[in-house]
């Protein structure tokens, strides 16, 4: 049995979904042991109950005024403090632009193991991660030391709520200091109705989309099934969106349950951050086209004629 932290993140003052899934995926790595959480930020206990309903015995919090919005500095230096404040076996935490970039770092200045991007973890604790742009599957076990887990959005299950279970809130006091970067605004492009990388459903367009004007028929077809709107690189290259909404090797990695691309190709790069979707739709006037050779679904046709049927139809069952 193993003592597990995991480390919840918070965007906009939200407790993003994927750190309920760190604490499903805690639970598996615990095996019976303790698994506890910290967050940090802004009102940071006042996510203490959510945190416990799923799983936290304890949960940490610390309410610094660094920690309002990520600086890599800050949060290096936090969560090593809260490491050594909680020492557990395993630190468990999302495969986000924020857990990218902090798990490294701390792993490497505290001498811990670091397994990335997992996507599944059976018994062991055994974890699975892709590996070649999504073309294999690797199993790695650790046999001795410390590590670090990040896993990846929609692939662990977070576990029902159990409101009968809450967490011990344990304010914490940290020392941050000698910070080399201060956030004084964050302005953001995307519309942030639906975070994309925890999406459930995402409709995505491509070249085939043609303009920016064109992404709007794809975004009232999201709007209607509470979607996020994506694109490949080829979109964005073309200045159709921005590229905070790309999907692919060199964007965002994503496994929703839904994934719609339209006027999309299927080149290489886009897949190894699609294919994973539990399910795809393709649409594309070209029957040859890539895409549909992963696809579950195929509708060979104008995406400017198909996407507004879908949409109506859509209308007609969920609005």
């Amino acid at each position: 049995m193993k003592k597990v932290l995991v480390l919840a993140e918070v965007r906009d003052g939200q407790l993003r979904n994927v750190s309920l899934e760190a604490l499903g995926a805690a639970q598996l790595i615990a095996d019976g042991g303790e698994v506890v959480a910290g967050v940090f930020g802004a009102n940071a206990a006042a996510h203490a109950a959510t945190l416990g309903h799923h799983g936290a015995a304890m949960v940490y919090a610390a309410e610094h005024e660094a920690l309002a919005q990520y600086t890599p500095d800050a949060y290096t230096q936090a969560v090593t403090q809260l490491i050594e404040l909680a020492a557990p076996d395993a630190v468990v935490l999302g495969h986000t632009a924020i857990g990218r970039d902090v798990a490294p770092r701390v792993a490497a200045r505290l001498g811990y193991g670091l397994v990335s991007d997992v996507t599944g973890i059976e018994a062991g604790p055994v974890f699975i991660r892709p590996i070649y742009a999504g073309k294999a599957f690797q199993k790695r076990k650790f046999v001795d030391g410390k590590l670090f887990v990040t896993i990846r959005p929609n692939n662990i299950a977070a576990g029902a709520a159990d409101e009968s279970k809450s967490a011990t809130v344990v304010p914490v006091d940290l020392e941050i200091k000698d910070l080399r970067t201060i956030v004084k605004e964050v302005v953001r492009k995307t519309s942030g109705k639906v975070d994309l990388s925890e999406a459930k459903v995402i409709v995505s367009g491509g070249r085939g989309v043609k303009s920016a004007e064109g992404f709007q028929t794809l975004q009232e077809l999201a709007d209607v099934l509470g979607a996020a709107v994506g694109a490949s690189r080829g979109a964005c290259d073309a200045d159709y969106c921005d590229y905070s909404l790309q999907i692919g090797q060199t964007g965002k990695v994503v496994t929703p349950d839904l994934y719609i691309a339209c006027g999309i190709s299927g080149a290489i790069q886009h897949l190894a951050g699609m294919s994973s979707s539990k399910v795809i739709v393709a649409i594309n006037k070209d029957p040859e086209a890539p895409i549909f050779q992963i696809a579950d679904y195929g509708i060979v046709g104008d995406l400017f004629e198909v996407v507004p049927l879908l949409t109506a139809e859509f209308k007609k069952v969920l609005v």
